[in-house]
């Protein structure tokens, strides 16, 4: 990925060398995204000691999601005609609730790219000196050619106004105006791909709310399997991953915090299509749709976002930022790194706080984990274990911090299960639309008679014998006494119903 920081790169390393009182860690604050490469210590070596776990949310509303006056020509924005806050405020409840980072993801509309660049972008920068304690990110939700939408996350940089507006005002498919139903074509989302691959930092996109308009399982929608292959075919660097746990889940919440039973999670209305565990099918299901995209050795990540428009307690039907719903990315606390991990699928997202940390190490050879940096045969969240030989003993080792803090609803959640899943790696499949892969299940449920607890702390040790197949994994774990996750019924309290989700670890196998 290029840099704008390239030229300074010979005097940062000179600056290192000769001043012993400036340590590496200053290069990786928020003000600093230079790159030493003159270091006895590599940056990687440095970005994954200094790294935490840093709590986010890449869909929220401000009050430049616009409504719009269609009496005039053309339309007016109604500024606050959708959600109704103030990007501050947003970045104030952010902070509020334990986010290190989000990103505004404002609706778009006949010609809401100018709205984007002339009104909102200066309210964000605004935002940004107010609550300077929470990275903020800058994008929209793309109305996403022939799909639903789609987060689009831009590289903060000084041209990254610019930048979103040239991507919204010549794809967004509603941006258009008169309206243009070319705009709003596949073939217009693959030439929105190939472009965004042209540019100088590349825009992440994630797709949201995959199967809220599915009528059935596997009846797709908007969103399909063959376009989120087709996305990520084109653009495997840009087009990363899909919403695991969609927003609105406070749609069952009365102003008065009573549970109203016509709610449906997630604003997923379909009976018969409806949120599991509060997660989209897509993902929810075991051999299903995300574990069909993971069976090709596609990197395929999962988020969970508030979709924050109007809260509950204001009569409407979201969380705020980080109430309920977190992505946590493995990084280091700037803006590049946060974003380069949430590109590698360093990421893991729970609801509710159940928990708040999860570290996921494979190590080949069975061998204790104690000695996995000596040997560099191992591989954590997003990355790729290559085994040393035809059949290999693997141990997972697995870390958890189910925090003993009340979450935002006053509870003390506590982690009763957590699911090793796995499945195998075979290929690019021949129908595009499939949407299942039969090699996955899950092979082993931890009970806490099965780990060591250690105050806050959960660790799990397991070993896979015999590994002699491409393949991967991915934890799940629950509140709940749930074996898989069911079909969430209108009226259910989404406190009750906590789920959290790895991104999976591959495994490729000696041939």
């Amino acid at each position: 990925m290029k840099t704008r920081f390239k030229k300074a790169i010979p005097f940062i390393a000179t600056t290192v060398l000769a001043t012993t009182a400036l340590t590496t860690q200053s290069l990786f604050n928020e003000g600093g995204n230079q790159k030493a490469e003159a270091q006895s210590v590599s940056n990687e070596d440095v970005k994954k000691k200094d790294a935490t776990w840093l709590a986010g949310d890449h869909h929220v509303h401000s009050e430049w999601s616009v409504g719009w006056d269609n009496s005039t020509n053309p339309p007016t924005a109604i500024r606050g005609g959708d959600a109704i806050y103030p990007i501050s405020k947003n970045a104030e409840n952010g902070k509020k609730y334990g986010l290190d980072w989000m990103m505004t993801t404002d609706h778009g509309g006949p010609n809401h790219s100018k709205v984007n660049l002339e009104q909102a972008y200066p309210e964000l920068l605004k935002s940004r000196a107010a609550v300077p304690e929470v990275l903020q990110f800058y994008g929209m939700e793309f109305d996403t050619p022939a799909a639903d939408h789609s987060t689009l996350m831009i590289p903060k940089s000084e041209n990254e106004s610019q930048m979103l507006y040239d991507i919204e005002s010549k794809f967004n498919s509603r941006d258009a105006y008169p309206n243009d139903p070319s705009r709003n074509t596949e073939s217009k989302m693959i030439e929105a791909l190939n472009y965004m691959k042209q540019m100088d930092e590349l825009p992440i996109h994630i797709a949201h709310h995959a199967s809220r308009s599915a009528t059935g399982i596997g009846v797709w929608g908007q969103t399909t399997p063959q376009e989120l292959r087709n996305w990520n075919d084109t653009a495997p660097n840009i087009s990363i991953g899909m919403e695991g746990a969609p927003g609105h889940q406070a749609a069952a919440i009365n102003r008065d915090g009573s549970i109203d039973p016509k709610g449906s999670r997630g604003s997923y209305g379909n009976v018969n299509a409806p949120t599991m565990g509060g997660f989209d099918q897509m993902s929810a299901i075991v051999g299903g749709l995300w574990d069909s995209m993971l069976g090709e050795g596609r990197h395929w990540w999962i988020t969970a976002t508030s979709d924050s428009h109007v809260n509950w307690r204001d009569g409407g039907s979201d969380f705020w930022p980080g109430e309920y719903s977190k992505t946590y990315v493995k990084a280091v606390k700037n803006y590049e790194d946060v974003m380069e991990n949430l590109r590698k699928g360093n990421v893991f997202v729970t609801t509710g706080d159940l928990i708040s940390e999860l570290d996921v190490r494979l190590q080949a050879g069975g061998k204790s984990p104690l000695h996995a940096k000596a040997k560099g045969n191992t591989a954590t969240i997003g990355e790729t274990l290559t085994l040393p030989g035809n059949k290999s003993d693997v141990t997972v080792t697995v870390r958890i911090k189910d925090p003993n803090a009340a979450n935002s609803h006053g509870d003390k959640p506590n982690v009763k299960r957590v699911d090793l899943i796995m499945g195998e790696v075979n290929g690019k499949v021949e129908d595009r639309s499939t949407a299942s892969n039969p090699t996955t299940k899950v092979v082993k449920r931890f009970t806490e008679n099965d780990w060591k607890q250690d105050g806050e702390y959960i660790t799990i040790t397991y070993t896979l014998k015999d590994v002699d197949k491409d393949s991967y994994i991915r934890l799940r774990g629950t509140n709940t006494d749930q074996l898989e996750p069911e079909k969430d019924p209108k009226g259910e309290n989404p406190w009750n119903d906590l789920w959290f989700y790895s991104n999976p670890i591959f495994m490729k196998a000696s041939k």
